[in-house]
This record gives C-alpha cells, sequence and structure tokens, in this order.
C-alpha cells in the first residue's frame, strides 16, 4: 500500500532533476565492499544510487520506496548503467512495510523523514528481515543539516550503539561489528557546507 505520505515525497523528488549526488552513501561502501554478494533489500532507496552499486557488484537487490518519481528515476539509471536485471523496484510506505522474506543484506540509510514516520518500527522489521549470517547495515543522521527541512528533534537523535541496544541487537544471536560515529563534509542544495556527524551500525544475524 502506498499512503498519502507519497505526495510530499513525490513533490520533494520533483522539485529538481536530481536531488542526490548519484553516488552510494559512503558509509555503504565503506561496511559493505567486503561481504558476499547474495541478496539486499534498500529501504529508502530513493533515487537508487545504492541499489545500482550493490547489484553492480554482484548483488540482487529489492530497493523500496515511497516516491513513484524517485523510483522511475532510479530504474533509468539502473538501465543506464546496465544493472536493471539485478534490481526489483517497489513502491510501497515503509511505515506500512512487514518484510516477508529474508536477505542476506538489509541496508536502512538515513531513514528520517519531515513527515510522521515509525522509525523504530521499521528498523524492527529491518532486522527481522536480515537472513542468519545477513548484515543490517543502519546509518543516521546524529544532526541535521541546517538546511534540512526536519523540525528540531525534541530530543538527540540516536547514536549508533543507542539505536543497537534499542533493537536488542547487544543480545545474544547477533555480532555487532560496527558501532560508531563518522563525521563527513555535506554540501546542500544551493552549495553551502557542513560538517555532520552519522551514526553507523552494522550487526551480523548469527546462524542457526
Amino acid at each position: 500500500m502506498v499512503s498519502g505520505v507519497s505526495d510530499f515525497w513525490d513533490g520533494f523528488y520533483a522539485e529538481r532533476d536530481k536531488v542526490w549526488s548519484g553516488r552510494p552513501n559512503g558509509a555503504l561502501v565503506r561496511e559493505v565492499s567486503g561481504l558476499t554478494p547474495g541478496t539486499a533489500v534498500d529501504l529508502g532507496c530513493g533515487e537508487g544510487a545504492d541499489a545500482i552499486w550493490l547489484a553492480a557488484r554482484g548483488w540482487q537487490v529489492t530497493g523500496v520506496d515511497v516516491s513513484e518519481v524517485a523510483l522511475a528515476r532510479a530504474a533509468r539509471h539502473a538501465e543506464a548503467e546496465g544493472v536493471a536485471g539485478r534490481i526489483e523496484w517497489q513502491r510501497l510506505d515503509l511505515a506500512e512495510w512487514a518484510p516477508d522474506r529474508q536477505f542476506d543484506l538489509v541496508s536502512a540509510q538515513f531513514l528520517h523523514s519531515p513527515t510522521e514516520l515509525p522509525r523504530n518500527r521499521i528498523l524492527e522489521h529491518a532486522a527481522a528481515a536480515v537472513a542468519p549470517g545477513g548484515t543490517l547495515l543502519i546509518v543516521g543522521h546524529e544532526s541535521f543539516p541546517p538546511w534540512s527541512r526536519h523540525p528540531e528533534p525534541e530530543e538527540p537523535l540516536p547514536t549508533a550503539a543507542e539505536v543497537a541496544a534499542g533493537l536488542r541487537l547487544d543480545q545474544a544471536g547477533w555480532d555487532l561489528d560496527t558501532v560508531g560515529s563518522l563525521e563527513r563534509e555535506v554540501t546542500g542544495p544551493d552549495g553551502q557546507t557542513a560538517r555532520l556527524a552519522d551514526s553507523v551500525l552494522r550487526a551480523r544475524r548469527l546462524g542457526p
């Protein structure tokens, strides 16, 4: 199902011919490059850069987003890169997503929204979607850039350790491979720059 939140995101992507850089997220590249390709799901895939990068390296990818505009753009990019056959695009609202299968890699990159988003529930579902021996990668903002449309959070955004504890990944059944913070310089839509900190969590579900 696709809820009314799709109108917001379709409008967001329709404002520009290209919203993001077209390059994969740096944390994804760093954390996934050493993994053996298998099946992957990219939650909130946007214009598809991460999904396309994974597919080009042998992963069979499912890219999920609520925006029809973003997914159409992603599909065109995948076709141009010659990896369309390795990616399935799904349009749905992650607030209503419940996984019906498991993946070798579940990637959730910057699942934040100016609209209401049940992020904790989505991440719980993301953890449940990791196959035994598979990897969960969650990257999030620890602060928003000055030009962000996000409202000022009532509480500090969670660290990677707090996300891991909230999902009970620090208990039996998981190995925590990366739990930390990464600083990077970002460029805004009008060329302005800022330094931001991201939380990076990579966890491996232990086999049966």
